[in-house]
């Protein structure tokens, strides 16, 4: 089938890739010539496991192009996939402009039937404007289709290949059929096609999101809670967790979460049930809990060196929001930063990915190292925020020897604190005493 898909972030990249590797004709479309011409060669914007080599055998396979021509796409394609960002607003809600600046763009192009999918994330609602949108530019027939993307950053690729379940809002049999043609490759050994309307569809990304995110705070709350009582918020996620109506997936305690899709899909929410008088409590506490959880943690800081931290360095390992990608969007990294330079601290930052896209935020304000043990070297303490693999077993002895103080704060709870305490280490956690 020859597709298109418009915009060549995270969720279209991978999209258009995946599809590309299922054997259909894939354009991808973005008005970045400068990223278009890296895609081309094989350069790869962000990292994601996988992805680059995907990207190099699809392209050479001549399966998968890039363009900046939307209309010589659309003309080409049987179904337009619209996956381009939809930021978060000042009040909250999803700025769907590029959303409909595309619609508007396929709406022009048009030259006989078309489907068009809403890969982006966006509002109960929004499929009825751009079905009005494109209905008023141009004379041919089309569907608008909503089928959001349930992609985990630096898992994406496998997500795509292998999802748990495929979701086709479509009001439409015609559209509806040639979602389930495009999706049946990825699904032979499971039929995981969920079929319903278009509201539901958009209702559901924004409901699983708002959802998981929901866990991640709720643990992160249980937590706080534990370190005042003197219980072991970890003892307390393993007698949750196994209860199988619980579930062990989202119920660490830690810095809370971050990324391009829990902080903005919350908000927006929140925002959509302000707009029809139908307040969202417990997602409201949600996003509240999550800003204040990065807080406690410079709390800890701040409370064993106190409230001036001039003079004081930190080795800060892990700038990404989580493994196994670039992303520093809504990072918990970047709080904890700039709370500690506004405190007068001095920072030395490590990530094994992540470097490139902090010098974009912070430019000169820290020193970036080449590794993780030259971050710790004359620091006056080791703050873990990305539970990148590599932090998990480190040469303690080594630490010990290049700190200033053997001192640790671990926003993720990966290490031993007994065989820390051992080691002579002065050792935080996160709920654990």
């Amino acid at each position: 089938m020859k597709i298109t898909v418009i915009g060549t972030g995270y969720v279209g990249l991978v999209a258009g890739t995946c599809l590309a590797d299922m054997g259909n004709d894939v354009l991808c479309v973005d008005n970045n010539e400068e990223k278009l011409n890296q895609l081309k060669q094989g350069i790869i914007p962000i990292y994601e496991p996988g992805l680059e080599e995907l990207v190099k055998s699809n392209v050479q396979e001549k399966r998968l192009g890039f363009t900046s021509d939307i209309d010589y796409a659309v003309k080409q394609s049987q179904v337009c996939f619209i996956a381009v960002g939809t930021p978060q607003g000042e009040d909250g809600s999803a700025d769907l402009q590029y959303v409909f600046d595309v619609a508007k763009s396929i709406a022009k192009s048009m030259n006989g039937y078309k489907v068009i999918v809403n890969k982006s994330t966006v509002p109960v609602g929004t499929a009825e404007k751009v079905t009005e949108l494109v209905k008023a530019n141009t004379k041919y027939d089309f569907d608008v289709v909503s089928n959001p993307e349930f992609l985990k950053q630096g898992n994406a690729v496998d997500d795509f290949l292998s999802p748990d379940r495929v979701i086709i809002g479509s009001n439409s049999e015609r559209a509806t059929k040639i979602m389930q043609e495009i999706y049946e490759p990825f699904l032979r050994t499971a039929n995981r096609i969920i079929l319903m309307d278009v509201k539901s569809s958009e209702m559901t990304k924004y409901a699983s999101n708002s959802f998981l995110a929901t866990k991640i705070s709720f643990m992160n709350e249980i937590a706080n809670l534990c370190e005042k009582v003197g219980a072991d918020a970890e003892m307390v996620r393993i007698g949750m967790t196994t209860d199988t109506r619980i579930g062990n997936k989202f119920m660490f305690p830690g810095l809370g979460y971050g990324g391009s899709c829990f902080p903005k899909d919350v908000k927006a929410l929140i925002r959509t049930g302000n707009e029809f008088d139908c307040p969202m409590n417990i997602i409201s506490a949600t996003d509240n809990t999550n800003k204040n959880q990065r807080m406690i943690f410079i709390e800890k800081i701040k409370k064993h060196f106190g409230n001036d931290l001039s003079g004081k360095t930190f080795a800060l390992w892990g700038l990404a929001f989580k493994p196994q990608t670039n992303d520093m969007r809504e990072a918990p990294s970047i709080t904890i930063i700039n709370s500690l330079l506004d405190a007068g601290a001095k920072i030395q930052s490590y990530d094994p990915k992540a470097i490139d896209t902090a010098k974009l935020i912070f430019s000169n304000k820290i020193e970036y190292c080449k590794n993780a043990y030259d971050a710790v070297i004359g620091a006056d303490a080791l703050l873990l925020v990305t539970e990148w693999n590599e932090f998990r077993r480190p040469d303690f002895d080594k630490i010990k020897s290049l700190l200033k103080k053997p001192v640790i704060f671990d926003g993720r709870n990966q290490y031993n604190a007994s065989r820390l305490e051992e080691k002579g280490f002065t050792y935080y956690q996160i709920g654990r005493i």
